[in-house]
């Protein structure tokens, strides 16, 4: 049994009782009920629950939009039904509770109670619309909560998810786990002042935790969760009810005045490893705001808001999905013209994120100015992918039998391969080269739509860690190349032409339905040794000349560059490209220590930076 309010109805005098039964079935009954009057109870709907071992639903919600009605069942699934209900009857309900009786008497409501369940044969059994299986595992879900046009599900799973209303249909738009032990989540409660809380139990404790401050603000020990309890809080007061041990259990916290001052907000618990800039966002009476993204060995990514007027730093969103650190951001720029399914206001960038244990996820992220939130601006998430290379290894049997190879495998950069100005590989992919310390430089792709990331092509030419990589786009009188070029731990810069094996992807890919084998890279095309050891950046900007100017700095201190210049030349079956470096520079002792950073700001201007602390200008 469970309770849902209604929409439209008051919940103090009218709600919706929904009772499972034997072999899946679900009945919807509607209670109206007034004091010193005997409650009002008919049958609306009836409903059929997919088959699973234990068969029955855990909460349940209407949702404003739409005659639609959502349910977590045992086996952590969402269902979503149709629940198209007479506005008469919401008419009656009302008329009920404003203490029109004439509708119902101590005699018939008795008569309504037993006759509403003998004639359910009369309403169709109906399937559910839309399902998303085991979506909280097989723990199942602990309650469906509707919070401005978003639904939000949880689950004893230990995340929190957010979904969407999509033609009738529930999108995952992200997951969020609230802290590390809570895993039993039981309900999230929206605060008039814009916080969340989380109530769920870690361990034998029942937890009140706020995702505004990051921290429990209530732990109560109660036994754990399997047992009966009631949360209620209010401007005075927060009270807590719960059965241990036969007897009724009553905690009462009065609001206090809080003592605590935030000084400064963090953005991360650890350190910095990697920052890139999504862009500006106009905000009406304001000057733009610079919206950037951090990524830490918090297993975090911060989104943030900068002002260049107040010099502050406001997190919008924070992206919980890595399970190890976070070196690594890339990003396929604002949504354009050819891209579909966005809005035309603020904007849209679609996230790499990338770093320990082989993950990488991808998230579509729309910023647009909101005048009634702290920051001005408003930012929505939308996870749309992610990938591990181990994946296989935990869909094994027995695998604790086994020794995983290589299970430290790190991303350490990524660059994104930009698209084709021209129509020679129309395809709705897009494609992400990565540096991997394992030794091998990998070629994924992505298709939104479906929300697939694969892995195309790899190449182990440098035996080394990869540090860095960096893809360009080299358009001459013989057509469009895609090049990439990869550093090591051994100072040795390769570049290759990619360009055969992305559209011998895009066929495979095609072919196969979004399945693949990866595909050998080759090899490179050029490789010069540029530094002693490894190369901490990378950068290639093209010169309004022609050839293209590659900068590196490294571990030692030194900053390379040279100009090279890209020619099409004509082979047997296709356009053969040809690399040749005209010029190099080399600069010992640039700086102190590493040389984390380097940027070709224009054709004279280079600007390096380095863990000495210093930020140069050459």
């Amino acid at each position: 049994l469970s309770w849902a309010p209604r929409p439209g109805l008051a919940p103090d005098s009218a709600a919706a009782l929904l009772a499972s039964g034997p072999e899946g079935e679900m009945l919807w009954l509607d209670v109206a009920h007034r004091p010193g009057w005997a409650p009002w109870v008919r049958l609306m709907g009836r409903y059929l629950l997919p088959p699973c071992k234990q068969r029955w639903h855990t909460c349940a919600a209407f949702l404003p939009q739409g005659q639609l009605l959502v349910c977590g069942d045992r086996r952590g699934s969402l269902l979503l039904f149709p629940c198209s209900s007479s506005s008469g009857w919401a008419a009656e309900c009302t008329s009920i509770a404003n203490g029109d009786t004439d509708l119902i008497s101590e005699d018939s409501s008795s008569e309504l109670e037993l006759s509403c369940l003998s004639h359910k044969g009369a309403l169709p059994l109906e399937p559910p619309l839309f399902v998303l299986f085991g979506l909280h595992g097989k723990t199942g879900v602990t309650s469906v909560t509707c919070h401005k046009g978003y639904i939000y599900s949880t689950g004893r799973d230990g995340v929190y998810r957010q979904l969407r209303l999509q033609d009738q249909q529930l999108e995952v738009l992200r997951k969020h786990r609230p802290c590390k032990g809570l895993q039993w989540i039981e309900q999230l409660r929206f605060t008039p002042d814009g916080d969340l809380l989380v109530l769920g139990f870690h361990a034998d404790n029942f937890v009140v935790w706020s995702s505004r401050t990051g921290e429990n603000l209530h732990c109560i020990p109660c036994g754990g969760g399997h047992r009966s309890w009631s949360y209620c809080s209010s401007p005075s007061a927060e009270v807590f009810a719960f059965i241990k041990s036969g007897d009724v259990m009553l905690y009462c916290h009065e609001a206090e005045p809080c003592e605590q001052q935030v000084l400064l907000a963090s953005l991360h618990g650890r350190e910095i490893t990697c920052v890139r800039r999504l862009g500006a966002v106009e905000v009406p009476g304001q000057a733009a705001l610079n919206v950037l993204v951090t990524g830490s060995e918090d297993t975090t990514a911060c989104v943030l808001v900068l002002s260049e007027h107040s010099r502050a730093a406001v997190p919008l969103a924070r992206l919980s999905d890595h399970i190890s650190s976070v070196r690594t951001l890339a990003l396929a720029g604002p949504t354009g013209p050819g891209d579909e399914g966005f809005g035309e206001e603020g904007l849209s960038v679609l996230l790499f994120s990338a770093g320990g244990r082989a993950q990488i996820e991808c998230y579509r992220l729309l910023c647009a100015g909101d005048p009634a939130s702290e920051s001005a601006v408003g930012c929505q998430v939308i996870h749309v992918a992610s990938h591990r290379l181990d994946e296989h290894w935990e869909r094994k049997k027995n695998r604790h039998k086994l020794i995983k190879m290589d299970p430290e495998t790190r991303y350490m950069s990524l660059s994104v391969v930009p698209k084709t100005t021209t129509k020679q590989l129309p395809t709705l992919w897009k494609f992400l080269a990565a540096a991997c310390s394992d030794g091998s430089v990998r070629i994924f792709g992505l298709l939104e739509a479906a929300r697939k990331l694969v892995l195309v092509a790899e190449s182990f030419h440098h035996q080394r860690c990869v540090l860095k990589v960096e893809a360009f786009l080299h358009t001459g009188t013989g057509g469009e190349r895609h090049l990439l070029c990869s550093a090591a731990t051994d100072g040795s810069i390769a570049f290759w032409d990619i360009t055969s094996p992305i559209t011998d992807a895009v066929n495979a890919l095609h072919q196969a339905e979004g399945e693949m084998q990866p595909l050998a890279l080759g090899a490179p095309l050029l490789t010069v040794m540029a530094h002693s050891c490894g190369v901490n950046s990378l950068h290639v900007s093209e010169t309004p000349e022609g050839p293209y100017l590659v900068a590196s700095g490294s571990d030692d201190g030194s900053i390379h560059v040279c100009l090279l210049e890209v020619a099409l030349g004509r082979g047997k079956v296709a356009a053969r490209t040809c690399l040749q470096v005209l010029e190099r520079v080399s600069r010992p002792c640039a700086h102190a220590a590493h040389v984390t950073g380097i940027r070709v700001l224009r054709p004279d201007l280079l600007l390096s930076a380095s863990v000495d602390q210093r930020l140069t200008l050459w």
